[in-house]
């Protein structure tokens, strides 16, 4: 970008131009940030001249965005995310007087295991600061080295990310959820159980997966899965009352058991424990707030672990 262009960048632009795409409406873009319909009609006329696009085209009684706003859709979220990090740094911070909001990525077995102690130990130390816990996808995943830009961290296990910082955290286990009333199951799964009956999987694509699920394939079991749900939380739920079975951390297996019919079980095999971690971008590396983040996330790493999870103290920063 040139220097000329730079200087004629409008932050201002930047914000209308985010409500516009999301909105979809310049009257519900201008509600959204307290302005006149004809202020933002304004703003649209400008965006409309830099882009040479319309950005909204109007299709009968509505609008729909041109091929050109829904390329900048993702990439408006993320200069303004970022844009708003610029801007809320301060020279000198303490925890306790901070507003700050942090986003981190993760599944619901991460947040209901070191979110929850997160969120409780963060709101000890600093009372006004938020923390925005986001449910990842594979997309997500797939994107992380940018996505990680605009965001403060992505709490996932080994074996997906690679190439950038990260905090180990705390290894779990694996178990197998059945339904109590499974008949075709004895006192112990074996091998060739696991190898007839119906399965139900959390995430099941190139790049998502998980460590046991992979292992099972390795040692010649091939699941038939009847189902793929992206949620270690709702597995017990498509399990109750059936034939199938599922693999889910040992650190959910008392949340697991309490959902009516499930019986939770050994796995009949040496399950490579998985590394939960925490990974940032390095552009966070020497953000002191960061920086006080992470320390949050190692001391609830300890509660998670004194509760009966291995915890691992490894860092690569």
């Amino acid at each position: 970008m040139s220097d000329p262009l730079l200087s004629r960048l409008d932050l201002n632009l930047l914000v209308a131009l985010d409500a516009l795409l999301t909105e979809r409406s310049v009257t519900r873009a201008a509600e959204r940030l307290h302005l006149s319909q004809p202020a933002l009609s304004a703003s649209l006329a400008r965006l409309r001249t830099h882009f040479n696009d319309p950005i909204l085209a109007r299709r009968g009684n509505t609008y729909e965005l041109t091929p050109l706003a829904l390329r900048l859709t993702e990439h408006t979220t993320t200069a303004l995310d970022a844009a708003r990090r610029v801007f809320e740094s301060q020279a000198i911070w303490t925890p306790h007087d901070s507003s700050r909001e942090f986003s981190i990525y993760g599944s619901d077995y991460g947040f209901a295991t070191i979110g929850a102690a997160v969120s409780r130990l963060a709101a000890e130390e600093a009372p006004g600061v938020r923390l925005r816990f986001m449910l990842h996808n594979p997309s997500i995943v797939e994107d992380a080295a940018v996505r990680l830009r605009s965001v403060d961290g992505m709490v996932i296990p080994h074996g997906h990310l690679t190439e950038l910082p990260y905090a180990d955290l705390w290894r779990d286990g694996w178990v197998v959820l059945a339904s109590d009333d499974n008949d075709e199951i004895g006192d112990a799964l074996t091998m060739e159980v696991l190898g007839r009956l119906p399965w139900v999987f959390t995430f099941q694509t190139r790049t998502a997966f998980t460590s046991a699920a992979r292992q099972l394939q390795q040692l010649g079991v091939e699941p038939r899965v009847e189902a793929v749900v992206e949620s270690f939380l709702a597995l017990p739920h498509f399990i109750a009352g059936t034939n199938r079975l599922g693999l889910i951390q040992a650190g959910l297996a008392s949340t697991a058991s309490r959902v009516d019919g499930i019986r939770v079980l050994e796995v009949p095999f040496d399950a490579t424990p998985v590394v939960n971690a925490l990974w940032w971008h390095p552009v966070h590396a020497r953000d002191p707030e960061h920086t006080w983040m992470r320390g949050i996330f190692a001391r609830a790493a300890e509660e998670v672990a004194a509760g009966g999870h291995e915890l691992t103290v490894q860092t690569q920063r």
